[in-house]
Order: C-alpha cells, then structure tokens, then sequence
C-alpha cells in the first residue's frame, strides 16, 4: 500500500511539473509573439472628421484599447492651431501615433502652418507619422480630368497631347505644388487615399498611399494596384475602408469591414485605417458593429503576428501599358480623365480578369517602366498583351 501511495504521489508530482513547463512554453510562446508585434510597423486606427476638439478626445478614448494610429482628417481642427496641438497632445497621451491632414499648406491664411509643420517630429518625436496631403489626387484626375479642383490647373492639362504627356504633367504638377515642395524640404513623409493611379502618385511624391476598400471595387485589384506600385517603386502601403453607400449608413457592416481588414493584413498591408465620416453618432459614422469588428481584428493580428505566419504576397506581375493612365474601375472607364476607354482597354480587361481568377491576392499589377526592375521581384511578369515574360 505505501509503495502504491508512493508511485501516485510520485505520478502526480510528475504530472504537476509537466504542466508547470507547458504553461511556461506556452507564456514564453505568446511572449515571443507579443514581442514579435511590437517589433512590426502595422499601423490600425481611424480617421476623426468632426470638429470639436472634445470630439476628437471621445473617439480616441473609444478607440486607444485596440489601435494604434490616430488620423485627424478635420480640415477645422487642422486650421486651428491650437486645437491641433491639443488633439495631437491627447493622442501621444494614449500611446497612438498620429497623423494630420492638409488640404494645402497655406503661407498666406495660415502662416503657421509652415513653423508647426518643422517643429512637429522634434516635439512629438516618432509618433508624429507624417501629413496626409491633399486627397485621392488619382481618383480626381480620372473622374474630373484634374488632380485638384483649383482652377490653375484646367490650364495644366489644356491640350494635352497622348497618355505619356498627361502623365508628365499629372506627375509635375503635383510634385512641384508648394504644399508638396514645402514637405519635401521638411523630410515630412506623405500620406494619401486613392482608387486610381497609385503608380503615378507614388512618382509624384508620396511616400504611402492607402488603396480605398469601398463601394463595389474590387478589393483583390485596388491591393493589387497599390501594393505593386509600392513594391516596384520601393514605398509603403495601406488600405482604407471607405463607403459603401452614398447615404445612410455609409459604412458596411462589422463583419463585412472585419473581413475586409483581414484581407488587408494577409496581403501585406503596412496600414489599415477605417474611414470614419460623417457624423452618424457621437463618434462619426462608426457604430458598435465597426468597433466590436476593430477589436476583433486588433486581438487577431497579436494573436498571428505577420513576420510569424507570413503574408500572402505579390508573386505574379501583371505590367500594364507605360503611362496609360486608365481608371480599371470597369471597361469603359476613362483614360487620364481625358480619354474615353481604346482598343487595349478590354484585351487589358480580360486579361487581368483571368489571372485576378488563378492568382487572386497573390497578383500585383505595375507598369511597364524601365526605371524599376521587377524581374527579380516575381515568380512571372505577364504583360498587358498576355506575353509571359
């Protein structure tokens, strides 16, 4: 009977220092995840669009538990020095990064513009990202023929010649904008949304632009369109998940905009940023549905962190035309704004409709420009015409 009371005893100590070492391979397994997060540079948050200073503190207070950067996307806050400086203050306080939209940089209105702009990094130091400027120059230029609405600019694009042409002066008169030349002396980095032309604001200067999830486009594309232009041009990339409807509620649901996040962590994104406007409830357009969907994804990716599980990357190229700036949204989308869809346009439809189908998110579509080499960067470079290179 002792011997018997012995071995159980012995059995049960066993046992208990078994479980002892799995929890701490377990704790020391999650520790390495969690540290392995830390170390990436994944961006998650929202953009605040209302006007009050109170406002902006409510959303981050909502939103500091399950993200990381704060975009103050209010044209009223960021003409307001003061409120500014507040609202970046409270954001550096919950431990968020942030970043400020300008429509423009104006000298003569708001004169201190430029002396906030070169004194910011050394005051908030790494959690101050950078500036979003101006606003889906690309999507303008195709839906309106101009990047920006400013009447200047129907000069710039007056009698424009061919695709080559309208993309230089596309690209030059973005890059040469006093907003952006301003920036650019600074070595503040450029941020932006799109649905068009990602490559050409990439030339133009900016140095991560966030692909808009939104509306009926299709989000294998607008990643496939961004996240190319980035990698052959060396910059950084994100999403952004925008409207779904022209009118209440905006936004789509919790569970469609958690897949929609997913979809932009798998594929690579360095940032995912959720739209948040207009004023729905105190918080914007955002309800408990989008919030319960940020926690969700905010838990998931330090559960599987990327440098961990991997990403699904761009390993197939489809090279597109040099400068044929074609909006890609349907067939008979416009070319540069200025030119109906031409005879390339569905051989280029139908073609990307194919690999879109067999490569799915594994595809980056770029153009065709000696200036970056993209042999080494693919499994397959497939052009425009279906030539496999």
């Amino acid at each position: 009977m002792r011997i018997f009371m012995k071995s159980t005893k012995l059995l049960i100590l066993c046992a208990f220092l078994i479980s002892l070492l799995l929890l701490s391979l377990i704790y020391v397994h999650f520790e390495t995840w969690s540290r392995a997060f830390d170390e990436d540079t994944f961006f998650f948050g929202v953009t605040f669009g209302l006007d009050t200073v109170d406002e902006a503190k409510l959303l981050i207070d909502k939103v500091k538990g399950y993200s990381n950067v704060f975009i103050i996307d209010s044209w009223t806050i960021s003409t307001d020095e003061t409120a500014l400086n507040e609202v970046c203050d409270y954001a550096v306080r919950a431990n968020l990064k942030f970043i400020v939209f300008f429509d423009f940089i104006s000298h003569a209105t708001y004169p201190w513009h430029l002396e906030w702009l070169a004194s910011a990094r050394e005051k908030w130091s790494d959690s101050f990202l950078g500036i979003y400027l101006y606003d889906e120059p690309g999507g303008r230029q195709i839906d309106e023929g101009q990047w920006d609405r400013g009447s200047e600019l129907k000069k710039v694009f007056a009698n424009v010649t061919d695709y080559d042409d309208a993309a230089n002066r596309f690209i030059t008169s973005l890059s040469t904008s006093w907003s952006m030349q301003d920036t650019k002396t600074l070595l503040i980095p450029l941020f932006t949304s799109d649905y068009a032309l990602y490559w050409f604001d990439y030339l133009a200067g900016y140095d991560t632009i966030f692909a808009e999830l939104g509306w009926n486009h299709s989000r294998t594309q607008q990643i496939a369109l961004c996240r190319g232009a980035a990698k052959a041009q060396g910059k950084n990339w994100g999403t952004i998940i925008t409207w779904k409807y022209n009118e209440s509620p905006y936004l789509e649901s919790g569970a469609e905009m958690l897949d929609d996040m997913l979809t932009a962590y798998g594929a690579g994104a360095q940032y995912v940023i959720v739209f948040n406007y207009p004023q729905v409830n105190e918080y914007g357009a955002l309800k408990d549905e989008h919030f319960l969907a940020m926690q969700q994804f905010w838990n998931h990716i330090h559960a599987f962190p990327r440098n961990i599980f991997g990403t699904t990357d761009g390993k197939v190229a489809f090279v597109l035309p040099k400068n044929y700036g074609w909006g890609m949204r349907r067939p008979d989308d416009k070319i540069w704004g200025l030119w109906p869809s031409d005879a390339l346009s569905p051989i280029i439809w139908d073609n990307l409709a194919r690999l879109t189908e067999k490569h799915g998110l594994n595809l980056d579509i770029i153009y065709d420009d000696t200036h970056f080499g993209v042999e080494n960067k693919y499994l397959e470079v497939v052009f425009w015409n279906a030539t496999i290179a």
